[in-house]
């Protein structure tokens, strides 16, 4: 094991997959990842974001690709995941950022909301870890092993009232990341897998997520809103999407090698009050 740090944390040579990378955190995710050397496949539903978005990288010089992809359809992961491989020339980190959020009383969620937002959340993550691990272990078409991280969240270790359907999803990619790096492991496949834990960060879903409680009316204002989770975050502040990058950028790198199955809270120290 090389004891140069800075190249512990180089990605130079390797692939990534980015979903859900066309804005917000999983965007600052494949900026981060490139920047430390990582070509990237940026999938999406929003085709014309994600498009602009892999043209923006290329212009600087970064290997960087889009697929429109719906991540709850299995057919489209086996053909995201060959394409990977066949235009970047393998796939060493896969990042499970696609997710979705919708807030409501639990006497007032539809089985069908419910349903909708396991089924991104959670069988959209359990697909990527699938056709991720086929492709990285030993024999696949990649098969140099690699790293994935799961995004879940710090709304996946706690309740938050009218979040029921987003708790129940993302403690699930909570205990599936583990499940995935234990089996791994085991197996020797050079796989690891992590979850990350982010707390309430600055992007438009962190906006609409304090406007949720105004609308349900939990708070009058926002500003309400806001005053009330920066007195639960130690450090006083909003996160930023660099600080899940820059998460990310760790796990998927050598310096990470021997860890495997843990869940890195991104959160200011909330959950740790």
């Amino acid at each position: 094991m090389t004891t140069d740090y800075r190249k512990l944390f180089a990605l130079d040579g390797k692939v990534a997959l980015v979903t859900g990378g066309s804005r917000g955190i999983g965007a600052e995710i494949a900026r981060a990842l490139s920047s430390a050397g990582a070509a990237v496949m940026v999938t999406d539903i929003l085709e014309k974001e994600g498009q602009g978005f892999a043209e923006e990288l290329r212009s600087q010089g970064i290997r960087a690709e889009f697929l429109k992809q719906d991540v709850v359809v299995e057919s489209q992961w086996e053909e995201t995941v060959a394409a990977t491989v066949k235009k970047l020339g393998g796939l060493d980190i896969l990042v499970n950022n696609a997710g979705i959020e919708k807030m409501n009383f639990i006497t007032e969620t539809t089985l069908e909301e419910f349903q909708k937002i396991l089924d991104v959340n959670v069988s959209g993550v359990f697909l990527g870890c699938k056709h991720a691990v086929r492709a990285m272990r030993p024999g696949g078409i990649a098969g140099n092993g690699g790293s994935i991280m799961n995004l879940s969240s710090i709304a996946g270790l706690v309740g938050i009232i009218a979040l029921g359907a987003y708790n129940a999803s993302k403690g699930a990619v909570r205990l599936l990341t583990k499940s995935v790096a234990v089996e791994c492991a085991q197996l020797k496949t050079g796989i690891r897998c992590n979850s990350v834990h982010p707390g309430l960060i600055k992007t438009n879903m962190g906006d609409h997520f304090l406007q949720n409680f105004v609308d349900l009316k939990l708070v009058k204002t926002t500003q309400d809103s806001e005053d009330a989770f920066m007195k639960s975050i130690p450090m006083g502040h909003w996160g930023q999407p660099q600080d899940i990058a820059a998460a990310m950028v760790y796990l998927a790198s050598d310096a990470a090698r021997y860890v495997t199955g843990a869940e890195i809270h991104v959160d200011g120290g909330f959950f740790a009050t």
